[in-house]
């Protein structure tokens, strides 16, 4: 079919849509999403882009050699001293080449710009900031204009007012004048109508008074009329400046608003200065810009302008070069002629300052450097793994380590630059400076892990279920896989107890099931667990005459928290004290239902011993694996778990493994855990060779590096050199989080043991057959701990007992456990001659019951007082040299010499002791009983007098266990 977009279009030339449309952006074909519609024309560019670019189709470029060769003759002397002449020929080549005119592309559009929701969310805030911020500043500008024109109308009010006071005072000024001179021409009408006998010097004297008057009137309505007119103008003045000003804001706010938006650029650093371009001097004779005129004298010469005020040197920095020597000198003449000043040669490039105070002319040079301090603290993404050092977390925030210790001391830790912190400490370390810490392991080689697989699909066919055995210790769990497998494997076990996962795949004529049968002890919790989590349907075996047992309980929660659906066997039926209904009410009472009374989980009655109701057992399984339609690929590349591994001294780490998925082969590269390697052999669980298993099939493998941990996920690695990488990196993380974590316990345990004072130890190397036994024996022997007492232990791992372990012992004084596992004869030899105690354990009871009289041993015994006598002081004789001596009679029970008293007076104990001395009559006795009197003195004691009593008490030491 036609491919009408680039989605479809992508798929017919087998390649991501993303790269197609990269290639029609270059080809100039504007293309934004896979949806969008392509032409064929579009097709013809790209191809033709495509042709241009990789070279296809274009023609051979034209091109022409020349060619030219050039024949010289040289003469020279030879060994005899004889001139010869050599011909000498060169050839050059030279190669003329006809270039396409170059194409022009059009420019491919801007990528469309991709929306991020926070950024949206952003730049709504900040539209909404600025539309708060306009209103506010347009309700200032109305403010402001409002302000403005109250100015200005009560300024025209204030020259309405001012002008209306100038015309008044004018008004009266004109009115007095005219009024003074009606009065004056009365006067001089008055004067004229005198009679002339009248002396004549008055009437010129009333005259004079009355001009001076009124001119002084005039010049008072003057001066009132100028000072009201400054007044008036001074007012206006400062109204016209009060305008002014809120008219200035007004339009500084109005082009504040009206500016366009631009983004803030961050300051260019200044440009670095142009070096002036200066003529090159030799060794012996520096360069300078100006010849010495003959007329000039030495100490006239002046330095030239530009270019010879420095040589041409590689670096700034250097301290001095000859030229500046000469320069400092100045001239010929002498050292010192030329200098200008006191300061004359300091500068950058001067090693040496002159005379006269020259250093305080030594100041720098601003055009070094252009470094503008930061106005605001920088917040930084701290990605924390799961451990890391101070310095390394310093350098992550771009802060000194010292910085990091400090304040890692004001949180109370006190650490080195090199110490190694857990992923939590650092993370509150981050937060307290100030930094977003985020939990990220970076550069995780297991990342390509959880996409492996992801794009590979492979068909998945019916498999066999895999059914795990529990129930209590001793409720016959083996026994029934015994009479399914028609093998005798309990009567070969330690003490008829299962101490490992045993893992089989039984063929019955209902199809093939795999079975793993679990510990029933309650130190096997961790096994159980792991059966579980690997497992499609649980068999819950509990005995008729036990009843429901504390791992029964424990087997059910395993079971629930794994969502596993429950077939409970109710076995030992064949026994006379079995009660199969009882077993079944309190199977009830642990929310187990029957499928009688309504629940999910099929009770059914067997004896392993007779065989009655296994064949019902084995189709309720069946039944229960057809509802749950139990599928897994087949060619797929393997999966499984790590059930066991052990240490074999011959075959090295060895691990037991159930495949899950796909189909394990010899010479796979497999990965389980930190430990990796290549199957170099496979056997099934009765020891044959075998070179492929499918899933819910039960191998051993050999060939990884070290003993994988139980539990561990199994998987096929493509790669060995991957597999090698992810298997160091898990180790290296596994042990980073070891010391993290054991560092942090002995910093939050010091005080608190400091406190409690010293604790015994009981150090002990534990070396068992394999892993899950060791787990499952340290954990018990943990366990045992106390307050006074605790177990420590040294070294734990799987294999035999080696002369490493006994020279540890020795170093640490412990004593070797080997469950399961023995000594080689080196290791027995130097232990003897060490005196190291080793023991060794094929029952796990066994060897906690030792360790726990082990440890009450080391307890501190129980005191306690026991009363023997009672004796009543009849008579008191002072004896010199051997003081008090008092006659006694036994009233109750024993006295015995060298027993502990109590002296009692009026019922009050005034004194404990030892009895120096006991005789009857005149001979020492070792004791005396009840009814007879003695005498006796008390060791370092006197005081005593008749009708004390003493209680004689005994202090015995009981010991204490745990």
């Amino acid at each position: 079919m036609a491919s009408n977009n680039v989605a479809q279009f992508a798929t017919e030339l087998k390649m991501p849509a993303d790269l197609l449309l990269t290639q029609l952006r270059s080809a100039g074909v504007e293309k934004s999403s896979a949806s969008d519609p392509l032409s064929k024309e579009d097709k013809d560019k790209l191809l033709d882009h495509l042709r241009r670019t990789h070279g296809a189709g274009a023609e051979e470029k034209k091109k022409i050699t020349l060619t030219r060769k050039e024949t010289t003759e040289i003469k020279q002397a030879d060994a005899n001293g004889k001139a010869r002449t050599i011909q000498v020929a060169v050839k050059k080549t030279r190669t003329f080449v006809q270039r396409d005119e170059p194409l022009t592309t059009t420019p491919a559009p801007a990528p469309a710009p991709v929306v991020d929701p926070a950024d949206v969310a952003r730049r709504e805030e900040d539209a909404k900031k600025q539309a708060e911020l306009i209103a506010r500043q347009e309700a200032e500008l109305r403010e402001k204009q409002e302000r403005l024109a109250k100015l200005e109308a009560d300024k025209a009010a204030q020259d309405k007012a001012n002008a209306e006071a100038a015309a008044a005072a004018k008004k009266e000024a004109e009115a007095e004048a005219k009024e003074e001179a009606k009065k004056a021409a009365a006067a001089a009408k008055a004067a004229t109508a005198a009679p002339t006998s009248a002396a004549p010097a008055a009437p010129a004297v009333d005259t004079a008074a009355e001009d001076a008057k009124k001119k002084a009137a005039a010049d008072e309505a003057k001066k009132k009329a100028a000072v009201a007119a400054k007044e008036a103008a001074d007012q206006a003045a400062a109204t016209e400046r009060a305008r002014q000003a809120v008219a200035d804001e007004v339009a500084q706010i109005k082009a504040m608003m009206n500016a366009p938006r631009r983004a803030i650029k961050a300051p260019e650093p200044a440009p670095a200065p142009v070096k002036p371009k200066v003529a090159e001097g030799t060794l012996h004779k520096p360069a300078t810009g100006a010849t010495a005129k003959p007329g000039d004298k030495p100490g006239d010469k002046k330095p030239a302008v530009g270019t010879a005020d420095k040589k041409s040197i590689k670096s700034a920095n250097v301290s001095s070069t000859w030229s500046d020597d000469a320069k400092k000198r100045g001239a010929p003449g002498g050292p010192n002629k030329g200098r200008s000043g006191p300061g004359a040669g300091t500068g950058r490039d001067s090693w040496r300052g002159g005379k006269g105070g020259g250093r305080r002319h030594h100041q720098s040079d601003d055009r070094e450097t252009n470094f503008q301090a930061p106005t605001e603290a920088v917040i930084k993404d701290v990605h924390v793994p799961e451990t890391i050092t101070v310095a390394e977390l310093a350098h992550k925030m771009s802060v000194k380590a010292s910085e990091v210790i400090k304040q890692l001391m004001k949180l109370g830790q006190m650490c080195t630059i090199n110490q190694v912190l857990d992923q939590e400490t650092a993370m509150i370390v981050v937060e307290e400076m100030g930094h977003k810490a985020h939990a990220a392991e970076m550069d995780d080689p297991e990342a390509i892990l959880a996409d492996q697989g992801e794009h590979a699909h492979f068909e998945s066919v019916p498999r066999a279920p895999v059914v795990t055995v529990m129930g209590h210790v001793d409720h016959g769990k083996t026994s029934l896989l015994d009479y399914i497998r028609r093998a005798k494997v309990a009567s070969g076990e330690a003490g008829g107890i299962t101490q490992h996962i045993g893992a089989y795949h039984v063929d019955t004529p209902r199809g093939m099931i795999t079975f793993l049968d679990t510990p029933g002890h309650e130190a096997f919790t961790a096994m159980r667990a792991r059966g579980a989590k690997a497992t499609d349907i649980v068999i819950l075996v509990v005995a008729a005459d036990d009843g429901v047992m504390p791992q029964t309980k424990e087997a059910i929660a395993h079971a629930k928290a794994a969502g596993v659906p429950l077939v409970v066997a109710i076995n030992k039926i064949d026994k006379p004290g079995g009660n199969v209904d009882r077993v079944t009410q309190e199977l009830v009472a642990e929310s187990v239902v029957p499928e009688e009374y309504g629940g999910e989980s099929p009770f059914v009655p067997v004896s392993a011993k007779t065989g009655e109701g296994i064949d019902n057992l084995l189709e309720q399984v069946l039944l229960q694996a057809e509802v749950l339609e139990l599928k897994a690929p087949i060619d797929a590349p393997a999966r499984g778990l790590v059930v066991e591994g052990r240490l074999d001294k011959g075959k090295g780490p060895v691990a037991t493994v159930l495949v899950q998925s796909g189909t394990l082969k010899r010479g796979d590269v497999i990965l389980a855990g930190s430990s990796f390697g290549r199957v170099r052999a496979m056997l099934d669980e009765n020891g044959k060779p075998i070179n492929e298993a499918g899933p819910s099939i039960p191998v051993e493998i050999q060939g990884l590096t070290e003993v994988p941990q139980a539990g561990e996920e199994v998987m096929v690695m493509a790669d060995e050199r991957k597999a090698r990488e992810i298997g160091l990196f898990r180790q290296g993380k596994f042990r980073d989080v070891k010391l993290a974590k054991q560092q942090a316990a002995k910093l939050e345990n010091m005080f608190g043991q400091m406190a409690e004072g010293e604790v015994k130890n009981l150090p002990l190397i534990v070396k068992t057959d394999v892993q899950g036994s060791q787990e499952a024996l340290v954990s018990s022997l943990q366990k045992l701990s106390t307050s006074e007492v605790r177990v420590q232990i040294v070294h734990a791992a799987v294999g035999g007992i080696t002369e490493s372990d006994v020279n540890l012992a020795v170093a640490s004084k412990a004593v070797i456990i080997g469950f399961n596992a023995r000594a080689d004869a080196q290791a027995r030899k130097l232990a003897e001659s060490n005196g190291v105690d080793i023991r060794y354990y094929n029952i796990i009871y066994d060897a906690i019951d030792e360790i726990k009289s082990a440890l009450s041993g080391m307890l501190a015994p129980e005191k306690r007082e026991t009363v023997i006598g009672q004796v009543e002081v009849r008579q008191v004789i002072l004896v010199s040299k051997v003081g008090a001596v008092a006659g006694c009679l036994v009233t109750d029970g024993v006295v015995k010499r060298s027993s502990s008293v109590r002296l009692l007076r009026n019922n009050i104990v005034v004194w404990t002791g030892e009895i120096d001395s006991l005789k009857r009559f005149k001979d020492d006795a070792k004791e005396v009983r009840a009814g007879l009197e003695c005498g006796l003195s008390l060791k370092n004691y006197n005081d005593i007098q008749v009708g004390d009593s003493l209680e004689v008490f005994e202090v015995q030491e009981i010991a204490r266990t745990l």
